[in-house]
């Protein structure tokens, strides 16, 4: 989890999180420099599953997410944003479906709330279990932004990371970044399942409109990244 002055909702998320977890889990919070009570609700969990650290200075949620991601020690990592909340079994079912071989990085799907909880509608095509070996057409998705792959429904396994990590200073999105790669790979799995209620307002990174010209130049990172990733995965 990537934090950054989120203290109106963090304690909810990460309440809904360490029920899930058994003793030999973990929380990683990378701290992204936040002005408000963020870490102090988050250290006022008391426990001792959670390991926080802060960046010295504003990183940026891409860099502030690949410095979670590389700081992770268990062989299962599953991505969380501060503001959401894990729907039960969430963990149980990413888990099992990686646990199975040639599983290398897994997305669901979510519903929607608003700031204050309350259910919404939100136009977003999700992923199905029947397109997760359709390669080709999820990178193509990505490409045209027609199926849109969260970090905060995904997760990956700690092998893969000789791919994912770390991500490149160009990349605007970590989300596509890894849904990329595991496509490329063809070690990508998609569960038909909403596995989280995602919280919309105007403060999400992910979820904000983009001007134009910001979308055109998120056609030329989806280039770089492409040739960034194959040249990384014939070497692994």
């Amino acid at each position: 989890m990537a934090t950054y002055n989120g203290m109106h909702y963090v304690k909810e998320q990460l309440s809904t999180i360490l029920e899930q977890l058994g003793p030999d889990d973990e929380v990683v919070v990378v701290d992204d420099g936040s002005s408000d009570a963020t870490l102090e609700v988050v250290r006022s969990f008391s426990d001792p599953r959670i390991r926080i650290f802060e960046n010295e200075r504003n990183l940026g949620h891409v860099a502030s997410f690949s410095r979670a991601l590389s700081l992770a020690r268990n062989d299962t990592v599953i991505m969380a944003d501060q503001d959401d909340i894990w729907l039960p079994s969430r963990v149980q079912l990413m888990a099992q479906a990686l646990a199975k071989p040639g599983n290398l990085v897994l997305s669901s799907n979510s519903t929607f709330m608003d700031s204050n909880g309350a259910p919404v509608q939100y136009d977003c095509e999700g992923v199905t279990s029947a397109s997760s070996t359709d390669f080709a057409g999820n990178i193509w998705s990505i490409f045209t932004g027609r199926r849109r792959y969260y970090g905060c429904a995904m997760a990956v396994r700690r092998e893969f990371y000789k791919v994912l990590l770390p991500i490149p200073a160009y990349v605007e999105s970590h989300d596509l970044w890894i849904a990329m790669a595991g496509n490329m790979a063809r070690a990508n799995v998609h569960v038909d399942e909403n596995t989280l209620v995602r919280r919309v307002h105007g403060n999400n990174a992910s979820i904000v409109s983009r001007p134009l010209v910001k979308k055109l130049w998120s056609r030329v990172i989806f280039a770089m990244s492409y040739i960034d990733l194959w040249l990384r995965i014939r070497r692994a």
